[in-house]
């Protein structure tokens, strides 16, 4: 049958003549966590896979952080934990670097047997949206920034997790490095993989620093007119930083929040939106006066953000990193060349202006993270929303009060989540009750655990 996805087959035949090493591939569906589900197909399997797709059952995307099956979401007995069938998404066949025999990889959606699309997979959400969007003759265009730790494989003393040696020298830091270029070179081998693998996907990574953290580090994705690509990109790009650490000897980290004296990792999205010709509709007319566009997308953000924490924050992790003065935003802001806020207007050329999400930790799923913006953005627009003065100065200080308008808590995130119109309509119906219905059973699990700092504060004391 035909790909409902736009796949082709002459793709799957061109790749396989431009590599004949290669061997098997990894096929890759991400579910609601943001974690790749799938298989590792043989060589001769992938004609067929373009030719017809691959089945997958239903409930690959009903499952929690830990793989079980989450009979709330309708995805499993509901359904009878039958086959869909998953499809290749155009232009994510790609080889892999440094694998031994040599592998390709190949992301895929989600499909109902006849081909109309399944409402419950996070890519095609995304896709929807910019369809939305681009009904009103815009394109949402983008860029993630990936924070991420490394760490050694082993724990401390304490037992608690530590940031890698330097895999060039085993040369250990214990203290922030931010923006140090010499630390760097302690991960060069590293970073030097990391590149050469980025460049093998065609993937345009960029600049990286040394973080705030001890271990913490930064890539920088070049900007992409299509915002799919974007998305596509950061989820490859964690996969590559993962198997690179992996072979050098370290952990990638991607937990919102692994050392608790230190700042966590966030996820920005940089996102613009141009008009049938390519021009920035953020982009002002005149110095000093900002585009209303502009103001009404950052206005649309701001009142949405309250109701769509769980996706920007989805796991009892995530809600760590929210502390002030830890560079993580607590309240629905907004400002100009301003990291204490959540949303920030970059200096810079006004042809780039864009708006920088700061909220999103790197441990959310960059698909649903960029649905519910693009939501929030179309709802700023069609309703003309004012985003409020705008905050000068030290953005942390000034979100005191807000405390009845943002989530406290996970739990609180999880409730708000359920009963918003606004989510339910940006993810789709399906995928609402799909996430919703996976953070509440994985909040169950994590509340009825019994910690080691339970015994440490209680069991001899009450």
């Amino acid at each position: 049958m035909t790909s409902p996805s736009g796949s082709t087959v002459d793709e799957a035949r061109a790749f396989l003549d431009a590599n004949p090493d290669i061997e098997a591939f990894d096929i890759v569906l991400t579910d609601a966590n943001g974690v790749g589900r799938g298989k590792i197909i043989r060589r001769h399997e992938l004609m067929g896979l373009y030719e017809g797709g691959r089945h997958l059952p239903i409930s690959i995307l009903g499952l929690d952080i830990t793989g079980e099956d989450v009979h709330e979401t309708g995805l499993i007995w509901d359904s009878g934990d039958g086959d869909l069938r998953a499809w290749p998404i155009p232009g994510t066949l790609k080889p892999m670097h440094a694998t031994s025999p040599a592998r390709g990889q190949l992301l895929m959606s989600m499909y109902h047997l006849d081909g109309a699309p399944m409402t419950s997979d996070p890519r095609l959400a995304l896709q929807r949206q910019v369809d939305k969007l681009a009904a009103k003759g815009l394109h949402p265009a983008g860029a993630f920034e990936l924070e991420f730790f490394l760490l050694s494989n082993e724990r401390d003393g304490d037992g608690k997790v530590q940031p890698a040696r330097a895999v060039l020298d085993g040369r250990v830091s214990g203290k922030t490095e931010v923006y140090s270029v010499d630390h760097l070179h302690g991960m060069e081998p590293l970073f030097s993989d990391i590149y050469a693998a980025a460049k093998l996907q065609g993937i345009p990574a960029e600049t990286v620093i040394s973080e705030y953290a001890p271990g913490q580090y930064e890539l920088t994705l070049r900007y992409r007119k299509d915002v799919m690509q974007a998305a596509d990109d950061l989820i490859m790009l964690k996969r590559i930083v993962r198997m690179q650490a992996r072979r050098h000897g370290v952990t990638a980290c991607f937990m919102a929040k692994p050392i608790e004296k230190y700042a966590g990792s966030g996820m920005h999205f940089h996102a613009s939106l141009l008009d049938n010709d390519g021009n920035n509709v953020f982009t002002e007319a005149k110095e000093g006066e900002w585009q209303p566009l502009l103001l009404n997308a950052i206005g649309g953000l701001a009142a949405t953000m309250a109701e769509s924490m769980l996706v920007f924050a989805p796991h009892a992790n995530s809600w760590r990193r929210f502390v002030s003065q830890s560079y993580a935003p607590v309240a629905p802001t907004w400002g100009v060349n301003n990291r204490s806020v959540a949303l920030r207007v970059p200096a810079g050329d006004a042809k780039n202006r864009r708006i920088e999400h700061r909220p999103s930790g790197v441990d959310a799923n960059p698909y649903l993270v960029a649905a519910t913006i693009l939501a929030g953005i179309s709802k700023g627009l069609d309703e003309q929303l004012d985003p409020g003065p705008e905050t000068s100065g030290n953005g942390y200080e000034q979100a005191e009060g807000t405390e009845s308008v943002m989530p406290p808590d996970w739990r609180s995130a999880i409730e708000a989540a359920k009963g918003s119109e606004f989510l339910r309509e940006a993810l789709g119906h399906d995928l609402h009750r799909t996430f919703t219905a996976i953070k509440e059973s994985e909040y169950l699990r994590v509340a009825r655990t019994v910690s080691e700092l339970d015994y440490h504060l209680y069991l001899h004391e009450v």
